[in-house]
């Protein structure tokens, strides 16, 4: 298995942020907490995690400043786990895979976990993506922009391409 390319210096919102949350441990380890878990052993419990894996995302969710490690609420020499609001801001994704995986990865009538409203006790409403002037758009309706004045980028990654590799693909395409 090679190396993990970083994508920290990526002109796209979809690659940079997978140096924090690129695996599905880091992603299962977010929604634990947000189901309240907080210490290293819920989230161990839950996710049958090996220590040193679970220790791993835990130390990555922290330096990228999605959870903060804080002393127990009862004191003594353990630490618990909570979400910044840059982790918080990671709901809507979740709810959104959430929302993909009941269309596409279980039978019509098979059971599974539900995301419903504390108030009503009711499924959540299908996640949206609205136009500003409220129009539902999906893929065939946007278009990614580059900013201005900036190189290339690799589509598959939002990587800015070097001069040499432009001129190679140029030549392809040619």
């Amino acid at each position: 298995m090679g190396k993990r390319v970083s994508h920290k210096d990526s002109l796209c919102g979809v690659a940079r942020p997978l140096d924090a949350i690129g695996d599905w441990w880091s992603l299962l380890v977010v929604r634990d907490a947000f189901g309240g878990s907080r210490r290293f052993g819920e989230f161990q419990k839950s996710l049958g995690l090996a220590k040193n894996i679970l220790s791993a995302r835990l130390r990555n969710l922290v330096a990228h400043g999605i959870m903060d490690a804080v002393p127990a609420a009862e004191g003594g020499p353990y630490q618990e786990y909570e979400l910044t609001e840059k982790g918080r801001g990671l709901f809507l994704v979740l709810a959104a895979l959430r929302q993909w995986g009941e269309d596409f990865f279980f039978a019509p009538d098979e059971t599974h976990v539900l995301l419903v409203d504390k108030k009503s006790a009711l499924p959540v409403r299908r996640l949206e993506l609205r136009a500003q002037d409220g129009r539902i758009l999906g893929p065939s309706d946007t278009v990614i922009r580059r900013p201005p004045n900036t190189p290339e980028m690799n589509t598959a990654n939002g990587r800015r391409q070097s001069a040499k590799r432009r001129a190679s693909a140029s030549r392809a395409q040619k």
